[in-house]
């Protein structure tokens, strides 16, 4: 149902060129419509990831079909749903996974990529849980297979991603170990759960090697970890790889992975069909959220923004210095 007082424009972050953090600026746009399948959320905080502004920055295009506007999860209320969508009706709080378009006070997503919000978790904490939450489990145990018993380690603890991995893992049953970069960040993480190691001064592949290694690895850096994670893995290891910020090429002997029977597999999330999107949601939602009904996974964050501050948003997220999810709040009616 598509109210009749739906805003025909709406304000919304966008790219104005690419390049730093001060080419995004605040336009009036067109307010999408839901398609069949489709819901239009009224967004009340959007989270905000390194896609965001690698996506900023020229590096990372959207899908064709998505939306041009930065934004890959939000929290807000359903403002409209369309034709075939029988879950949720206008008015419900949800968070959202999104293909774009979450900088804006309007958003459209398939109405299986919806979840409810937890109780207990506000509209900013939901905000931060869907793109973490979808990515970790998709990669960590669908991908990565870790039980229970296992060793785990994560490199970034304490970012959006880390802070949730390490959660997740510690529920699960897991010993966890989280690299990070500063004595703060190595804190915030051992208060989760973990085995934390400051990168700066201990060599991770040292310490993992000493009580057996890992049995999964879930890394965001690439570049020469590549060649260190699969010696920090124990033999039958999984190295799941979910980004790259020191580069996407390494040279890596084989032998070692056929030796000693390793597994190397990673996935990006938004380019994913949205058949399998609904699946990762449907998991999520079954084991995920129960975690967070338990006390077990609570978002951490870092700070909040408001839309007109996207750009020192932006500057927090790549100057690291960020523990946990960074937010955008999107102004009221």
């Amino acid at each position: 149902m598509i109210p009749e007082d739906m805003p025909e424009l709406m304000r919304a972050v966008t790219i104005r060129e690419h390049g730093a953090p001060e080419v995004l600026t605040i336009d009036y746009v067109p307010a999408p419509v839901p398609s069949h399948g489709q819901i239009l959320i009224r967004v009340a905080f959007a989270g905000v990831n390194r896609p965001d502004a690698l996506q900023r920055a020229g590096q990372y295009a959207p899908p064709p079909d998505a939306s041009p506007l930065p934004g890959l999860e939000c929290a807000g209320h359903v403002a409209a749903v369309g034709p075939g969508v029988t879950r949720w009706k206008i008015g419900d709080p949800v968070c959202a996974l999104l293909p774009g378009g979450g900088y804006a006070t309007h958003v459209v997503t398939q109405a299986d990529h919806a979840l409810p919000i937890p109780e207990g978790v506000s509209l900013a904490e939901a905000a931060g849980l869907p793109e973490t939450c979808f990515t970790v489990w998709s990669n960590m145990v669908m991908r990565g297979g870790l039980v229970a018993g296992e060793r785990f380690l994560v490199h970034g603890g304490s970012s959006g991603i880390g802070t949730t991995a390490i959660q997740i893992a510690d529920a699960l049953g897991a010993r966890v170990f989280a690299t990070a970069g500063s004595d703060e960040k190595c804190e915030a993480c051992a208060d989760l759960g973990a085995e934390a190691v400051n990168y700066r001064d201990s060599d991770f592949v040292e310490v993992l090697r000493a009580v057996g290694g890992a049995d999964v690895i879930l890394d965001m850096v690439g570049g020469d970890y590549l060649p260190r994670n699969l010696r920090a893995l124990a033999d039958d290891g999984r190295l799941v790889q979910i980004a790259f910020l020191q580069g996407a090429k390494v040279e890596l002997n084989m032998a070692e992975v056929m030796t000693r029977r390793l597994t190397i597999t990673g996935s990006t999330l938004r380019p994913q069909s949205t058949l399998q999107k609904a699946r990762i949601a449907k998991e999520v939602y079954r084991h995920v959220w129960p975690m967070v009904a338990a006390g077990h996974l609570r978002p951490v964050m870092d700070s909040t923004y408001s839309m007109d501050d996207a750009a020192k948003a932006h500057a927090r997220m790549e100057s690291s210095a960020h523990i946990g999810k960074i937010v955008l709040e999107m102004p009221g009616d």
